[in-house]
């Protein structure tokens, strides 16, 4: 029983993908022309995944490809990658201005110690520092977006390179962290430079503003050992997160509990906080921070917490096992939202409100409710599911209520996560907030 059955030789049952298509993850990208300037490193052999992070939400990408770097990756495999033929040489066509069709952003992935200094000197002696001659002067007029990976060993990192690595700097350049293992610059993830590149070229409002997400339980102690908690995981959390930051917006997710994992690319716009009372102090730390515009609060917050077991106050240690019966005492915890709205009436907020055992007719009544208290509300009950069982949820608004405009509907945890993108860019971009 243990044994895991052979593969049953039967062909593939997902559905049919074009052979140089790739799924899209979102539409971040979608229209903008992005130019993959490949040197000459051993993390060159990574090009065709970071070309398809970036398809993935919706670029067209161009690779560059130094002749050294032909050595560490197939020009074949980049080009399938990519939907397109590699560039290894300039012709008349003066492929490194980009000809009718600029690009929207250069992304240098691997950078090297020999490009880069090269860059920041005003060299321009090959096809790659050539296409950044042309990057760097569009990046001057607020054309075009230009994004470095360095790359190179820890013994490469000199005086010479910091000072280069400033001067990019100073000119606009995004010089962006790399990976520190073993000694060495490395690459970053894919999806990390993909995410990089489309907040350098987002347009929208929320690009540079300051939200809030919150997600996850919060649990509450019984004692120094065991908590209460619920079954919420934060996923909705990661995707609306994730969809903000693609969009430029300088998110905070608050995980609570033992939420979900965020991505690779999403730690650093992460903060995780164990029980109720560390999400409570710092929710209320992150909204009142005047850098921060909008609040999305989805976490499952506790509603009650232990005061006394057996008629002994909750403390530190550890309960005994085994005895008959447990008798918890439990109190109301405060109202971790409700605090943030008196803290920050300014604050643009979206609650969210789960039921279950409620007709839909009764969830529109709460929701209702709860956006004439918050501006806006997510309602969603178990019992309402789309198609393959996707949740399925409402976006009512205080002005769509005085208006009589009928509820948002979305579905599955993407949907839900572009209709918060879609009303926090509505309302920031709307008044210059």
């Amino acid at each position: 029983m243990f044994k895991q059955p052979p593969w049953d030789l039967s062909p593939p049952r997902s559905e049919p993908l074009a052979d140089h298509a790739v799924p899209a993850r979102s539409d971040h990208l979608r229209g903008r022309r992005v130019a993959l300037l490949v040197c000459g490193g051993i993390a060159a052999m990574k090009a065709p995944l970071v070309a398809r992070a970036l398809r993935r939400r919706g670029a067209e990408v161009t690779a560059f490809v130094s002749e050294e770097a032909g050595r560490y990756v197939g020009l074949d495999a980049l080009s399938w990658s990519c939907d397109r033929a590699a560039i290894t040489a300039l012709s008349a066509r003066a492929e490194h201005l980009g000809g009718g069709a600029p690009f929207d952003a250069y992304l240098v992935a691997p950078a090297t110690y020999n490009t880069l200094n090269k860059l920041a000197a005003g060299v321009a002696d090959t096809l790659l520092t050539a296409v950044l001659s042309s990057a760097l002067g569009r990046r001057e007029r607020g054309e075009a977006a230009l994004l470095v990976a360095p790359t190179l060993h820890g013994s490469m990192h000199t005086s010479i390179l910091t000072e280069s690595l400033r001067r990019l700097r100073a000119l606009g350049v995004e010089v962006l962290a790399p990976r520190d293992d073993y000694g060495k610059h490395n690459l970053p993830a894919e999806e990390a430079l993909a995410l990089a590149v489309s907040r350098a070229v987002s347009a929208s409002p929320l690009r540079g503003r300051g939200v809030l997400v919150t997600g996850g339980p919060t649990p509450v102690a019984v004692d120094g050992v065991r908590r209460m908690t619920n079954k919420f995981t934060g996923a909705l959390a990661l995707h609306i997160a994730e969809d903000l930051a693609w969009a430029g917006a300088d998110v905070r997710l608050l995980l609570g509990g033992a939420a979900l994992a965020p991505p690779e690319e999403l730690l650093p716009f992460t903060e995780r906080v164990a029980l109720y009372d560390d999400y409570r102090a710092r929710c209320l730390a992150l909204a009142a921070h005047p850098d921060c515009a909008a609040g999305v609060f989805s976490a499952a917050v506790a509603d009650y917490t232990p005061t006394a077991v057996n008629g002994a106050p909750v403390g530190g240690g550890k309960l005994p096992s085994g005895q008959g019966r447990l008798v918890v005492e439990l109190a109301p915890t405060a109202k971790v939202i409700d605090e943030v709205r008196a803290l920050r009436p300014d604050l643009e907020v979206v609650s969210f409100k789960y039921q279950e055992g409620v007709t839909h007719e009764a969830l529109m009544e709460i929701g209702r409710a709860r956006a004439e208290r918050f501006g806006a509300a997510v309602a969603n009950r178990g019992e309402e599911v789309g198609a393959g069982g996707a949740q399925v949820a409402w976006l009512l608004t205080r002005e769509g209520a005085a208006a009589g405009a009928p509820p948002t509907r979305a579905e599955g945890k993407r949907g839900i996560a572009r209709l918060v993108r879609d009303r926090l860019e509505a309302r920031l971009g709307a008044d210059g907030r």
